[in-house]
């Protein structure tokens, strides 16, 4: 007898690389910043950032930091927001941001949006008080 397949079990996780290169070009261009910029502000070749963020490579720990050094965010700010939208993905939380008011520094919005992500999927992943952890709204000015 084969066990049956729950709904989640039949979903593909996307691959952590491509996440992580999705969210650093999604940063970049936000701030209007060309991967020249970045990349030598990060000291990284302009072609190996370009992989990295087609999630065609697997960044170092080094590497990442310093990309997101180049970016004005913290490597705890790219690392929740790649677990909100893994989350996300599995169906088990639902994000609403509204975009900041416009700030003169881009990095600095970028770091508020970033950094509401992960403080609300933390909390989101705590237990109810009756010990279960589900799906929430969660809305962020």
């Amino acid at each position: 007898m084969t066990p049956h397949l729950t709904h989640l079990e039949h979903r593909t996780e996307p691959l952590l690389r491509r996440l992580v290169g999705s969210i650093l070009r999604e940063q970049r261009e936000r701030q209007r910043r060309t991967l020249r910029d970045v990349a030598e502000d990060a000291r990284v070749s302009v072609a190996y950032l370009s992989e990295v963020e087609r999630g065609r490579k697997e960044a170092s720990s080094e590497v990442l930091a310093a990309v997101c050094r180049a970016l004005g965010l913290r490597l705890v700010d790219l690392v929740g927001t790649a677990h909100a939208q893994l989350a996300l993905a599995e169906g088990r939380l639902v994000v609403d941001l509204t975009a900041p008011p416009a700030a003169a520094d881009p990095a600095a919005s970028a770091r508020h949006e970033l950094a509401s992500v992960t403080t609300l999927t933390a909390h989101a992943e705590r237990p109810s008080p009756t010990g279960e952890v589900g799906a929430a709204l969660l809305l962020a000015a």
